[in-house]
């Protein structure tokens, strides 16, 4: 949970989907749940494919 809140607000990609789905009028405890999600999966997929974790973000304009 504390992992899910500090991406929320240093990680621009994070940060930028926890106002996306801010302004869409959702809960927080929903958004913080969902990039709870979504890191465990990053994490699942690096240990199935054992390989480095590449960050490809890129802000759509």
């Amino acid at each position: 949970h504390m992992g899910a809140r500090s991406v929320a607000t240093n990680n621009a990609e994070f940060r930028n989907y926890y106002e996306r789905k801010k302004a869409e009028g959702k809960h927080d405890l929903t958004i913080i749940n969902a990039i709870r999600n979504k890191m465990v999966l990053r994490v699942v997929a690096v240990i199935k494919n054992q390989r480095k974790y590449v960050n490809n973000y890129q802000k759509a304009a």
